[in-house]
């Protein structure tokens, strides 16, 4: 059986294909594994009452169970739209409109739209989306339908203490080189997108930072994209301060994932009406129209503000004390070898460094998964840079924070008896 270039892309081994399979695996496997890999988030009781009794008050109206039969509209759930547009005005004042948003199933279909809308073959040639800042979501990677059209500026690192403790680090854009790339002067730039908190690393931009890409985006007319599904204000897993900010220029984009529902594949995009018009329309071929699940649970969560309650009073809590409990785990197996984590300033993962290291961390990966532990390389995340030419990019790797204590004490005393032998043995 032959497969076209697109069945030939989309199904050959990738980063994203090979996480979801181990993921899977793992889940389904009767021996002990330590869960470090993946981006599931905590179940978190007190949220997961909330959504219960949400569930509950579904299931006792008619009408909810009625409209829930039936497709949305290609641009998804009215009600919830409408609900979002009063949701984010309330808080931000940006006065959105219901032209202003679309949902799609999951982020990572919104991706796969967005990525294709401004990357690929255009009539003036090749354009490619600028990731300013690697590393970046694995997810990302292969959704381009034909070739991969990436961009990426190395990051800068700046060793830094953290809460009084050396051993930190932080990754910073580099502007002068990113400012100065002739992608941008000579139009082969289609969009500029990041993600804030960033994943896999943790790293939040700074206010200053984002403002100098919106000047960048709003100097070549180009849209700025911004992956916000860690970020405020919800699930608002973001430990420093950052501004949310958006204007017909910018594409915010949510999820309801991180919150507890990955399950429900609920994505929210914010834009300006031409890219609704347009994610609504590859919706209408794709899916004919988002799953209505998710929107009738959020719908009431939104209404009444419970949804920044959950965020701020039990998810952002949750994950800050998982990151301090890990992070105090890895100080105890590494404290005398060269290891460095980066700054935890949100989302569900801590990124750690091995400097020097003998091996890459993909073959790290391999012994791990065969000890029952699981993380994630770095390898697959510096995409759009020359891997084979940037040492960096196999020296990480990327833990879940999302598991219960247990896990994560026995899965980093892995990590460590077998990083500490690898470095013994050079």
């Amino acid at each position: 059986m032959k497969f076209s270039s697109f069945g030939k892309k989309f199904t050959k081994n990738s980063g994203i294909l090979q996480l979801m399979d181990d993921l899977g695996k793992a889940l389904a496997s009767d021996k002990p594994i330590n869960m470090l890999g993946g981006g599931n988030p905590a179940v978190i009781r007190s949220v997961n009452t909330v959504f219960q009794d949400t569930l509950i008050k579904i299931a006792n109206d008619r009408h909810a169970l009625e409209s829930m039969a039936n497709y949305s509209t290609p641009q998804g759930d009215a009600k919830f739209i409408a609900t979002l547009v009063d949701f984010f005005n309330r808080h931000y004042g940006w006065g959105l409109t219901a032209d202003n948003i679309v949902l799609t199933n999951g982020s990572q279909n919104g991706f796969f739209y967005l990525f294709n809308l401004f990357a690929g073959h255009f009539d003036d040639g090749e354009k490619a989306i600028l990731l300013p800042l690697a590393s970046e979501y694995v997810g990302y990677a292969d959704t381009h339908i034909d070739d991969t059209h990436f961009l990426s500026i190395p990051p800068i690192i700046e060793e830094i203490n953290h809460d009084g403790e050396e051993g930190f680090f932080k990754y910073r854009v580099d502007f002068d080189k990113l400012e100065n790339l002739p992608e941008l002067t000579n139009g082969k730039i289609g969009a500029i997108c990041c993600s804030r908190p960033t994943n896999p690393t943790g790293n939040v931009l700074t206010d200053k930072e984002m403002a100098r890409l919106d000047r960048l985006a709003k100097k070549y007319n180009i849209p700025l994209i911004i992956d916000n599904a860690y970020g405020a204000p919800f699930p608002n897993i973001i430990h420093t301060q950052a501004t949310l900010n958006w204007d017909t220029q910018t594409i915010l984009c949510f999820s309801l994932s991180k919150i507890g529902l990955p399950g429900t594949r609920t994505g929210i995009i914010v834009a300006n009406s031409d890219v609704v018009r347009a994610v609504s329309a590859m919706n209408a071929i794709v899916n004919l129209s988002p799953v209505r699940f998710g929107a009738t649970i959020a719908t009431p969560l939104f209404a009444d503000d419970s949804i920044v309650r959950l965020s701020n009073e039990h998810i952002r809590p949750f994950y800050a004390k998982q990151a301090q409990f890990a992070i105090k785990l890895l100080k105890e197996q590494f404290c005398d070898l060269p290891v460095k984590i980066h700054k935890p300033e949100g989302a569900i993962f801590l990124w750690v460094w091995f400097e020097n290291f003998p091996i890459s961390t993909t073959k790290l990966y391999e012994i791990l998964k065969e000890k029952g532990t699981l993380i994630i390389p770095s390898e697959h995340f510096f995409l759009g840079i020359d891997t084979d030419n940037y040492p960096h990019a196999h020296e990480c790797i990327r833990l879940s924070i999302a598991q219960d204590d247990d896990t994560l004490i026995k899965g980093i005393a892995t990590i460590g008896e077998v990083v500490r032998k690898i470095y013994q043995q050079g």
